[in-house]
């Protein structure tokens, strides 16, 4: 038998030359920003835009190796209910040398035809304190600032590059974060700009005033990569050890902030507009938020995957009442969208059995998410006078997880940087609920509402002495 067909490059990449440095090749830049490129590039347009790939830490010499051994083609697998389809994606060109110091990924950033720098070093990698300014007592940054022109970091090789382009007279190019945090266009400029001020202030004042960071909105599941997913690559005929799998859906909104040029993604589907706050806002409390209700009540209850915790009625009643009752009422309006009509796409998405998420990858990192994803919800309703009982029951879930046992009694193996600190007070919890209000990074002055407390305590409670079923069932009854 045959295998299924397998969507090639329509375009000539012999013709393609570098425009974009992008750095932290893993699974969601190879299936979103490269996948748009490549779409672009078959209309026959922008192949001055191709990508270089680098990387700054270990892992990323693996990802290089493997890509390089297919002329830096990815194997892009789309999970449609209806049928997959995989695509060969030649939007990158080259991969950059993994080194110490970064000497290689510097001089590549600096050329003239480089004129963007993009980002996916995940929403952790930016060394921002509890305060959201950058944490100058990373063991990284203090390095990169007694070393500027050898640094460690993807942020003190961009300023290495830039130092050396505002030498040369070349103008310097945009930095784009691609990473799915709030404000990462703003987030990556105060990095930048707060490293650059520790080792040169001359050149932090240069950055602040010519260096563009467009904020953008970018969405695609794409799961990590193991034997499922190597497997359905050989499907295709194709021998591939680092495929990329994805749901269908993609979407990327983004500030048309470009000084040094851009691609024309917007003829790809990119939506350019001056409102990306609303769209992230959007994205981040329904779809981020949406992820951590399903996740810690599927964790508790033994769950595995995704599409099966969406399987469980009181769970996905759960995530409707919420949704319909705490979170969409109070985000702010979105340019053309429906918001109910945005979490009915929603819905469907975290319901494609094909695309078999894991609900411990969900749950993974509660102490970056839960301030960015649920926290604010919980605050903005409190501004309107109301007790948010479902999310704050929601925020009660993560902690219970955090305990490290399932309802069943079945051990969670550690599942967050901090795991050690969040178990410890987990514990504690169950006799003093207050001690998980401690941490201020996360919870900022929220543990001053009683009210809040109070309903925090009484969901906890309820959760250690009657299990996550039990609990569920009693909320959804009113």
């Amino acid at each position: 038998m045959s295998s299924p067909a397998v969507s090639l490059p329509s375009y000539d990449r012999s013709t393609l030359t570098p425009g974009i440095v992008h750095i932290g090749l893993g699974n969601f830049h190879r299936a979103h920003q490269a996948v748009y490129l490549d779409d672009l590039f078959a209309l026959g347009e922008g192949h001055d835009w191709a990508i270089i790939g680098a990387g700054v830490r270990p892992a990323d010499a693996r990802m290089r190796e493997a890509l390089l051994a297919q002329d830096c083609l990815s194997t892009v697998i789309e999970l449609d209910p209806a049928g997959r389809r995989a695509r060969r994606v030649g939007a990158m060109i080259d991969f950059l040398p993994v080194e110490t110091g970064n000497a290689t990924l510097i001089a590549a950033m600096a050329k003239p035809e480089i004129r963007i720098v993009s980002l996916t070093v995940t929403e952790g990698g930016y060394f921002m304190d509890p305060a959201g300014r950058l944490d100058t007592g990373a063991a990284e940054i203090a390095a990169d600032a007694a070393n500027p022109s050898a640094p460690g970091t993807a942020f003190g090789a961009i300023l290495a590059a830039l130092k050396a382009r505002r030498a040369a007279g070349i103008a310097p190019f945009t930095v784009m974060s691609c990473d799915n945090l709030p404000g990462n266009g703003s987030v990556t400029r105060q990095v930048v700009i707060g490293l650059a001020r520790l080792f040169d202030p001359e050149l932090a004042a240069w950055v602040d005033a010519h260096v563009a960071f467009p904020n953008g909105m970018v969405d695609r599941i794409t799961p990590a990569t193991g034997e499922r997913e190597r497997a359905m690559a050989a499907a295709f005929g194709i021998a591939d050890p680092v495929p990329v799998t994805c749901e269908p859906f993609r979407q990327w909104v983004l500030e048309d902030r470009f000084p040094a040029g851009r691609p024309a993604l917007e003829k790809v589907g990119v939506v350019f507009t001056d409102h990306v706050h609303a769209y992230e806002t959007m994205k981040i409390r329904i779809l981020n938020g949406g992820h951590a209700i399903i996740a810690y009540p599927g964790g508790l209850m033994d769950i595995d995957l995704v599409h099966e915790a969406m399987e469980e009625p009181l769970i996905v009643a759960f995530l409707d009442r919420l949704e319909r009752e705490e979170i969409i009422p109070i985000v702010p309006p979105v340019p053309d969208t429906d918001l109910g009509d945005y979490y009915r796409v929603i819905r469907a998405r975290f319901s494609n059995p094909e695309v078999a998420d894991t609900v411990r990858r969900l749950c993974l990192d509660g102490s970056n998410r839960q301030p960015k994803f649920i926290v604010p919800s919980i605050r903005d309703n409190r501004a309107t006078g109301r007790l948010p009982k479902g999310l704050i029951l929601a925020s009660a879930l993560w902690c219970r997880y955090c305990a490290g046992v399932t309802d069943s009694g079945a051990a969670i193996a550690p599942n967050d940087p901090n795991w050690d600190e969040l178990s410890a007070r987990a514990r504690a919890a169950k006799a003093d609920p207050s001690v998980w209000f401690g941490m201020q990074d996360v919870y900022g002055n929220l543990g001053e509402d009683v009210e809040v407390v109070a309903a925090f305590s009484a969901a906890l409670d309820a959760l250690w002495s009657r299990g996550t079923r039990a609990v569920l069932t009693d909320y959804l009854a009113g």
